[in-house]
């Protein structure tokens, strides 16, 4: 697979390339598209700025998260973020500079935390997330990855007591959903599903559904190469400008470049508001950036995905050892990476696993896409009909992107939508 995360770049020529199906975006959404797409029959291109899983998709934390159908937009989050900014290395920070290129998105993220809108976005997240967990499956077994997923589910761990109650009512909003869970109190009953947690936790709750992948840039990887193997075709270019004629949709690319195709797909993560905007189309799209550093084998004997609730951060097992990452930064695409943050979930997650060895990591950030509803867009543009939206998916990418593939697919080949769509239309920010 040497190569495939960083491709050469291609000439395609001055005259063009023409492409009945072209996938902009190479990272775990685009790729899950391009290969269900040409499992149809379809002939598909997949175009990146980089290459395979160069953004959020390389080294995030791995989870299949099912389970995760509540907003980050809230009510909750509200009341915890003026707490949460205060602390620089915290798990929400917002850069002093990056403040005023904030304040739209930070106020249709207020008008989205309201009950009404949160049970509407409940529910279409709840349906996606569904439609995820009977697809992913499939995907794998195309991709030829069924072994790289492991069960053994969640355990959400509350600080103290009057953070586990605050909780249940979210708790409650997912069995509304089917969600099964169970709650556990006292260090016995949480040691049963994970030893060597620091004595403060008492309070947790267990959540059998979720799963987590082996690692996520070998599994990008494993649909790439499932990809290509079947004919398809990976090109290296960063776009420009996207048009829309009476032939088809055309890219212009930063090296002179260009590209042709029937019908496109929008995948290109933190990136794809920029590429929309030269349709007039203008999405609200900001980047939640997260940090890890992964650990060496051995670095903590962790039996499945642990959530420190109070601390937005998580610590999974995956092959190549232990990671831990997570939390929330905003400053944008183009800001230098502040390691601090990396180094400050690891401390903290020494602290409450007082066994956990730090040494020999090493660091990771990446650019979430985050539209302020919490929900993707996924649909056709109203600008165009050729042209197919799947980007915005935040934290949920990975767990996502087998959903997304499939109302792709649904698209592609003109039938009904597995799921309404409504709530995830591109329409709703114009």
């Amino acid at each position: 697979m040497d190569g495939l995360d960083c491709l050469p770049p291609v000439n395609i020529g001055q005259g063009g390339l023409k492409t009945p199906w072209l996938v902009v975006g190479a990272g775990v959404v685009g790729l899950a598209c391009a290969l269900r797409l040409q499992a149809a029959g379809l002939k598909v291109v997949v175009l990146d700025r980089e290459g395979v899983a160069a953004g959020a998709s390389r080294g995030n934390a791995g989870a299949l998260a099912f389970s995760d159908v509540l907003p980050l937009a809230s009510p909750g989050i509200l009341r915890q973020a003026p707490h949460w900014l205060l602390d620089p290395l915290g798990p929400l920070a917002l850069r002093p500079g990056y403040l005023l290129p904030m304040l739209p998105w930070l106020w249709k993220f207020w008008r989205a935390s309201q009950p009404a809108q949160v049970e509407r976005s409940a529910r279409a997240q709840a349906a996606l997330l569904a439609l995820s967990a009977q697809a992913w499956p499939v995907l794998l077994e195309l991709a030829g990855a069924s072994d790289q997923v492991r069960d053994g589910g969640n355990l959400h761990l509350y600080d103290n007591e009057a953070s586990w109650r605050a909780a249940l009512p979210g708790w409650q909003q997912r069995a509304g959903f089917g969600i099964g869970f169970e709650h556990l109190q006292g260090a016995e009953a949480i040691a049963a599903y994970q030893s060597g947690l620091a004595p403060q936790f008492r309070h947790a709750t267990f959540v059998p559904q979720w799963q987590t992948v082996d690692d996520p840039l070998r599994l990008t990887r494993s649909l790439a190469q499932a990809f290509i193997a079947r004919g398809g075709r990976l090109l290296r270019g960063e776009v420009r400008a996207l048009a829309s004629s009476a032939a088809g949709l055309s890219l212009q690319l930063a090296d002179g470049g260009r590209l042709q195709a029937e019908r496109l797909l929008l995948c290109a993560g933190a990136w794809s508001h920029r590429v929309a905007a030269s349709l007039g189309e203008r999405f609200p799209l900001e980047t939640e950036r997260g940090y890890n550093s992964t650990l060496p084998p051995g670095a903590f004997a962790l039996q499945r995905q642990l959530t420190f609730c109070n601390h937005g951060f998580v610590v999974t097992p995956i092959a190549s050892g232990v990671r831990v990452g997570g939390a929330v930064e905003f400053a944008g695409l183009e800001a230098a990476p502040n390691w601090a943050r990396a180094d400050a979930l690891l401390a903290k997650a020494q602290r409450f696993l007082p066994d956990l060895n730090i040494a020999g990591g090493t660091r990771w950030m990446g650019c979430r896409p985050s539209l302020p509803d919490s929900l993707p867009v996924i649909g056709a543009s109203p600008a165009d009909a050729r042209l197919f939206y799947a980007f915005g998916h935040g934290h949920l990418g990975l767990t996502q992107a087998a959903a997304t593939a499939e109302l792709a697919l649904d698209w592609a080949l003109q039938r009904r939508s597995r799921i309404e769509l409504g709530a995830f239309a591109a329409a709703r920010f114009f």
